[in-house]
């Protein structure tokens, strides 16, 4: 009897050699599994071998690059009302001389001004977080803004109906894409310069 029980006992798997052979010898965590994978540099190995282009690069990469289609909706959405503006500019110095602003006269207006306006406006829109670009706004500004305030106040009837218009809607623009600041400073110095040549508008 107790050889037979011993002999069921050796063809019995024991539980301490029976173990599932998918089971790994070691158990380690996610984090240690990753640390060490880290350690050992082969990731860093396999992105160099391949050419893949670093998550810095491409990061900055995507914050360099905006699609076109935007910067054109960008660019549309602004030439739109600056457009209206150079029409109604062009209504209003017309009618403060006596004159009748025809539908000719407005279409010949935009064909001629439309163009570049958009060019203008779709370029420096582009760029206008740029600190150059900022500075090219406020120098545009603050030579535009007296040179339309001056016209206004002493300049014949027929120059201020071909200049003021455009120079209107360019000043108008510039304030606009202009930082708070620069803006507030560049229409503080257009009324120093009214009061310094005791300008009056007619």
């Amino acid at each position: 009897m107790a050889n037979k029980r011993k002999t069921a006992n050796a063809k019995e798997p024991s539980y301490a050699t029976a173990k599932d052979p998918t089971k790994p010898l070691i158990q380690l965590s996610e984090e240690e599994q990753w640390r060490l994978i880290n350690e050992s540099g082969i990731l860093h190995k396999v992105g160099a071998a391949e050419g893949a282009p670093s998550s810095e690069g491409v990061k900055q990469s995507a914050e360099e690059e905006t699609p076109l289609a935007e910067e054109i909706f960008d660019a549309v959405v602004l030439i739109i009302p600056f457009t209206f503006l150079l029409v109604l500019m062009e209504i209003l110095i017309h009618r403060q001389y006596g004159k009748e602003a025809t539908l000719k006269i407005l279409t010949d207006k935009l064909i001629s001004s439309v163009p570049i306006l958009s060019v203008f406006i779709f370029y420096t829109t582009r760029y206008k977080a740029h600190r150059t670009m900022q500075f090219g706004f406020f120098i545009i500004a603050g030579v535009v803004g007296p040179r339309m305030v001056y016209l206004l106040s002493r300049g014949s009837w027929l120059v201020n109906m071909k200049q003021c218009p455009p120079l209107a809607t360019i000043w108008v623009y510039t304030i606009f894409q202009l930082d708070l600041g620069p803006a507030v400073l560049n229409l503080i110095g257009v009324a120093a310069y009214v009061w310094w040549k005791g300008l009056k508008f007619r």
